[in-house]
């Protein structure tokens, strides 16, 4: 293009100092945002691609540094900004006029004690919207656009009653509400489940086109920033591996590193190879050779009729009372054979968590039953478990978190943190405890010194292995995972989704998999329910539902999985 583009790095270099030192974050990093083009910056977990948003809107952590570069800003408005070096009262200026952020985590960004609607009005009231009828009005349909129903109501409304995706497309609202021209979106659609996630993509790619606006997209979903991104740069280890025009790096990697994250990319088509039961064997997506070895593998250590582990039956839950009563969970059944994986499917606020936490003996539903264990004695049934026999319990179902950020105690070390259940159940001697903790570490693929560091120490994606390293520390034999990959680099989430293969494998154990991620769900389950609005309108073999789904519902959300045009080879370069 011959004139400059909106956003222009240049040799970009980042330091953070440490109590180990000084670590070299970014390295020598260099691209441009175009206006009314997205640049797509993709990498592991620790890559540095979060350091370069935070550097260009002026938010790097008081121990980090620009040590070396430029950060040129292009605004119609200002004209051109050196962004390295100026001044706060400057930023103050800019971030939400002119730069919007969309953060990645949605459960620590909104105020828990502001309203949904003032906490989208701040920029406006900031940037001078002089009237508060026309700030309210600006605030509704900001909420209508993001997907929002009823936004008179949910303005009103807090943080806590709303679920994570819908957390997410409050900060989108609050990031658009201005009009900026440049829009840094990092990770702003790992919370949301595949329909919201193109409404909002969808939405941003309006915005862009209508107003010229450039995004600078930070993700670790290489099926979105195919979709998506007109260019795209891989970094690894705070330097590019890779760049140039998303056809070109993605359809054609020259760099090894690119092409691993693809062949890791679940959307792109890879399997996860494990050893499955008898039962889940039909659904098993693998090779003829492959099936047939595992099954004699598998018939060699297992009965051959299966038992269920966990059981399901008409559970519903309501909160509040009376005609204001909300319905989460509406009649859901299904069983779930021991030694498989059945997940939980639907959009945000479809009752996937509720239930959840139900059978994790996390919350008592209104009625229905949950039991969990050998079901040829009945079970437990966990509705009815109290005092001692929950807590007991606990050691027998396990739950890993959807947010890697509000599940571990930023007072403990990571060490400590996966220590406490070995406490909590008098597991093993405090020597016992070290090597089980270096053990677990080991498992997720993270080092043994990482037991002496703390959570902000550590990047979201570590912080969730550390999360899943701590439910399994227990050995329990049924283990529910909320969104638990979804927040992972690809390569990561691929190690992780092997790990538990294997540990199901070896184990034994059960999953309950709930999931928006549709690519990475027909990769790992067996079996799956679909729920909308909290109930059940589709179940049973997950490549049979996947393959011929029955209900529109079904097929609307297969029809939303990103990636679609890079697995197919159509693509215009």
């Amino acid at each position: 293009m011959s004139e400059a583009p909106l956003l222009s790095i240049r040799d970009l270099a980042v330091q953070y100092r440490t109590r180990r030192g000084v670590v070299d974050a970014v390295r020598g990093v260099s691209f441009d945002v175009e206006a009314g083009g997205v640049t797509a910056v993709v990498g592991e977990s620790g890559s540095g691609k979060t350091t370069v948003a935070q550097s260009v809107i002026g938010l790097l952590a008081s121990n980090g540094r620009i040590v070396r570069g430029g950060i040129t800003l292009n605004e119609r408005r200002l004209g051109t900004t050196e962004l390295v070096g100026l001044r706060e009262r400057r930023w103050q200026d800019l971030r939400g006029r002119c730069i919007g952020l969309i953060p990645q985590d949605p459960g620590n960004s909104l105020n828990p004690v502001q309203t949904i609607g003032r906490s989208i009005s701040e920029s406006l009231r900031i940037h001078g919207r002089p009237s508060r009828d026309e700030i309210r009005d600006r605030v509704h349909a900001l909420l209508e656009q993001v997907g929002i129903d009823d936004p008179i109501r949910r303005a009103r409304q807090y943080p806590h009653e709303f679920s994570g995706g819908m957390r997410q497309r409050v900060l989108i609202a609050a990031a658009i509400a201005n009009s900026p021209e440049l829009i840094i979106a990092d990770e702003p659609t790992s919370a949301l489940d595949v329909t919201v996630q193109r409404t909002v993509l969808d939405l941003i790619d309006r915005l862009r086109e209508e107003t010229g606006t450039g995004v600078l997209f930070i993700t670790h979903d290489l099926a979105v920033a195919a979709d998506r991104a007109d260019s795209v740069v891989v970094m690894r280890d705070g330097e590019v591996q890779e760049s140039g025009l998303s056809a070109r790096v993605l359809a054609h990697p020259e760099s090894e590193y690119t092409r691993q994250l693809m062949d890791d990319a679940p959307s792109f088509g890879r399997i996860v190879v494990r050893e499955r039961s008898e039962a889940a064997e039909s659904s098993a997506p693998r090779t003829s050779a492959e099936r047939e070895g595992a099954r004699g593998a598998v018939a060699a250590r297992r009965d051959a009729s299966p038992r269920a582990a966990c059981r399901v039956s008409e559970l519903r839950q309501e909160f509040g009372r009376g005609a204001d009563a909300f319905v989460a969970v509406d009649g859901v059944s299904f069983t779930v054979v021991r030694g498989s994986t059945h997940a939980l499917v639907g959009e945000s606020g479809s009752g996937k968590t509720t239930t959840g936490r139900a059978i994790a003996g996390f919350s008592k539903p209104t009625s229905g039953s949950v039991r969990v264990g050998d079901a040829e004695g009945g079970g437990v049934e966990v509705t009815e478990l109290r005092g001692g026999a929950l807590r007991e319990f606990r050691r027998t179902a396990q739950m890993v978190y959807q947010n890697p950020y509000g599940s571990l105690d930023p007072r403990l070390s990571i060490g400590q943190t996966l220590a406490e259940p070995l406490k909590n159940f008098r597991i093993g001697s405090r020597r016992e405890h070290a090597e089980r903790v270096a053990r677990a570490l080991e498992l997720v693929a993270l080092p043994p010194e990482f037991a002496h560091r703390q959570p902000r120490e550590l990047s979201g994606g570590q912080r969730q292995r550390v999360a899943i390293a701590r439910a399994l520390i227990v050995e329990p034999e049924l283990v529910v995972l909320d969104e638990a990959v979804s927040a992972l680099d690809v390569t990561v989430q691929a190690q992780i989704l092997r790990l538990l293969a294997r540990l199901q494998d070896e184990l034994g154990l059960t999953y309950v998999f709930i999931s928006h991620d549709l690519a990475v769900v027909r990769q790992i389950s067996d079996t799956v329910s679909v729920l909308q609005g909290g109930r059940q309108v589709e179940h049973g073999v997950t490549e049979e539902v996947f393959g011929s789904a029955r209900h529109p519902y079904t097929r609307r959300l297969l029809e939303a999985i990103p990636g679609a045009s890079l697995a197919s080879g159509h693509w215009e370069i």
